[in-house]
């Protein structure tokens, strides 16, 4: 089956998580992805376990194999003259060129935008930084965490009376990737229409600031900064945690007509028609005195028994699985999101598209495990070249 970018070829000379999880979209997506890599080291998250999958020279780290499935490896040293050059000439066989070095980084070897322009003037440039190519923190790096503390996003994660926290999982990371990808697609489909590609500017701290969403707008419209909540929601009520017999659950009440069938099951259906509560602006101006009445009455009852009567319902509610438990819930099992790329295990790719569906595909490469292959079937390179490359530890 054709997939919806086969015949896309991509450079990624990208590391660690946000550039990396752009180009395994683009390559579930059917692009032909090759991965530049350091001779000898790799990508960083190689190194980054335990836990690990496989063992001896087929050992992955769990963390390289969350993001470089569908790649091909290809170590070349880019500090080498002879290195830059095999990129160069990589650069104009591809379509699109991926890269998470600090700005300016690439310009000392001429792989920088304008360089592989005059080369290729069809090639969309990403370049992924933690603070774009302009302003006063261009040139400092920047990782997820700094930036989930720098754009706000910790401020607002958390107990009311505890400290900032980050989100569980390097969140800025992949909404980045999922920016990349996003924009790496706007740009070729106009490359359609002009003929030419151009240089794509994503910065994680744009994208950490843009995606508060109503958070952010919320401090634009009050001009107060807003508050840790913990696991309440600053404008609907209830939408939270409540604690059951045996444990939590979530209650995402979204409506007023969801309320008067969340209240019906719990026994307190005169709340439904109370003035204070009827209306979901009434539940959020008297939170203080709605929230204890509904936490009794969950605490009397089981997750299971709550679960099972909110469904029958209608009522949005369920469990807090853990990760183990998300990936066997017959839901999840249905969709097949636990699945394998090759003999590695993977985590299915949420995008369905009916007539060029994603997979996981191949499993994510061993260190420059496709070098020969490319070098020698895209740049035509004889075997003779590429063990004169090795010999000289460029490749």
């Amino acid at each position: 089956m054709t997939k919806a970018l086969t015949g896309i070829r991509v450079l990624d000379l990208s590391r660690v998580l946000a550039g990396p999880w752009c180009t395994q979209m683009l390559g579930d997506l059917g692009a032909e992805i090759i991965k530049i890599e350091q001779p000898g080291k790799g990508d960083d998250t190689r190194s980054w376990g335990p836990p690990w999958h496989g063992a001896g020279e087929d050992r992955l780290s769990a963390y390289y194999l969350s993001a470089n499935r569908n790649k091909k490896s290809v170590a070349i040293d880019i500090s080498k003259p002879e290195g830059q050059a095999l990129i160069r000439e990589l650069a104009t066989k591809c379509d699109v060129l991926v890269e998470n070095f600090k700005v300016g980084g690439l310009d000392k070897y001429g792989l920088d935008y304008l360089s592989l322009k005059a080369l290729n003037p069809r090639l969309v440039y990403c370049s992924i930084t933690g603070f774009g190519h302009s302003g006063p923190r261009a040139h400092q790096p920047g990782y997820d965490l700094m930036v989930q503390g720098l754009s706000g996003l910790m401020s607002i994660t958390g107990q009311p009376d505890g400290e900032p926290q980050k989100v569980g999982v390097a969140l800025v990371d992949v909404m980045t990737g999922l920016h990349a990808c996003i924009a790496v697609l706007a740009a070729l489909n106009q490359r359609h229409e002009t003929g030419r590609g151009q240089f794509i500017d994503m910065a994680l701290l744009d994208v950490a600031v843009s995606t508060l969403a109503n958070i952010g707008l919320n401090q634009r419209v009050t001009g107060e900064a807003p508050k840790r909540m913990g696991n309440a929601h600053p404008s609907v009520v209830p939408y939270q945690v409540f604690e059951t017999a045996d444990g939590h659950m979530i209650v995402a009440v979204g409506n007023d007509g969801q309320f008067a069938h969340f209240v019906k099951v719990l026994g307190l259906a005169a709340l439904a028609v109370d003035p204070l509560y009827a209306t979901n602006a009434g539940r959020v101006e008297n939170r203080a005195t709605l929230i204890p009445q509904l936490a009794a009455a969950m605490k009397t009852q089981t997750t299971a028994h709550w679960d099972a009567a909110l469904s029958a319902a209608n009522v949005p509610a369920g469990p807090i699985n853990d990760i183990g438990q998300a990936l066997a819930d017959p839901q999840s099992v249905a969709r097949g999101l636990a699945t394998m790329a090759g003999n590695r295990p993977a985590i299915a790719s949420p995008l369905r598209l009916s007539d060029s569906m994603p997979d996981a595909g191949s499993e994510p490469p061993l260190l420059g495990q496709n070098t020969a292959e490319v070098l020698q079937d895209v740049l035509g390179h004889s075997a003779a070249d590429i063990a004169a490359l090795k010999q000289r530890s460029v490749v």
